[in-house]
């Protein structure tokens, strides 16, 4: 006769054994959803978003508001949207311009000012950059080797060849160490992320005190009209894009769902806070589509 005890033991192991196989089962179909649209990414923005992505990171790096010392690390950013947009953002900052910071796909849409070009092709080292604190750098990091080869060639076109790295790592485990930069920005990448609560944790740990996290991601629609609306329109609509413009059907179903399973505004902030964040808030865009969420290491 088998102990209930022993058998209880039994049952919670094969359940703890299950639920690591179902992770990793979805940690692979994520690397495979991003994998397979690295290529169009900035295509698949566009549809999830119908457009406004664009705008709507503009508006995030200027509530950054970086300078030009600010140590950034943008995670999930493999095809470099949020750090060219920051790179630039400090370039018109020097140049006192407020141009808009999207970049367009065009090879000649971002074009460094003519200092810069001249530090680009200079033997300044990435090393020398650390050293000298009124030096601005983002370091890019990606899980997907693909994302980060489509922004290794995008930051080949634009000529940039300073000021920025590609890092390819988990941001539920990231290889850096503790205190190391001003800000941490996340777009649109921690809802495809197993634990949540680990990539916050995380994100607190490589900040230094006094740093900054933002993220950008799509959140939930409060008005109930404009709710069904946002709901017929991802449902029914951005799948059949994916379809015709990547022909991927199955990519865009799943970016759907995920919206739908991330934690809304409240919910999210309570997670930043529990991360040891302090001074939390959220900005609602385009009626709660899209929402921006800061907090600080004090």
């Amino acid at each position: 006769m088998i102990c209930p005890l022993s058998l209880n033991v039994r049952i919670t192991e094969f359940l703890n054994k299950f639920d690591i196989i179902i992770i990793k089962c979805y940690k692979r179909k994520i690397y495979e959803v991003f994998k397979n649209v690295a290529s169009s990414y900035d295509l698949m923005n566009d549809a999830m978003s119908a457009g406004v992505h664009r705008l709507w990171k503009d508006h995030f790096i200027r509530r950054l508001g970086p300078t030009s010392g600010t140590k950034l690390l943008d995670v999930a950013g493999g095809t470099g949207d949020i750090a060219f947009r920051f790179l630039k953002y400090i370039d018109n900052l020097n140049k006192n311009e407020s141009d808009d910071l999207s970049v367009p796909n065009h090879i000649d849409g971002f074009q460094l000012h003519q200092e810069d070009q001249d530090l680009s092709s200079s033997s300044s080292s990435s090393s020398d950059e650390e050293d000298n604190p009124m030096t601005h750098h983002v370091t890019v990091c990606d899980i997907n080797q693909e994302m980060l080869d489509v922004g290794r060639q995008k930051a080949e076109s634009y000529g940039i060849c300073s000021g920025m790295s590609w890092l390819k790592g988990n941001a539920e485990c990231l290889p850096l160490e503790d205190n190391q930069f001003d800000a941490y920005t996340i777009a649109f990448g921690i809802r495809n992320c197993t634990h949540v609560d680990k990539v916050v944790e995380e994100a607190y740990r490589v900040l230094k005190p006094g740093g900054r996290f933002m993220c950008l991601e799509f959140s939930e629609v409060k008005n109930p009209l404009l709710r069904s609306l946002y709901d017929n329109y991802s449902f029914q609509v951005i799948p059949v894009m994916g379809q015709v413009l990547a022909r991927d059907w199955k990519s865009y179903q799943y970016l759907v769902e995920s919206i739908r399973q991330f934690p809304n505004q409240e919910d999210f902030s309570d997670i930043i806070r529990n991360a040891g964040f302090r001074m939390v808030s959220y900005e609602n865009l385009t009626f709660g589509v899209a929402a921006i969420h800061s907090g600080f290491k004090l």
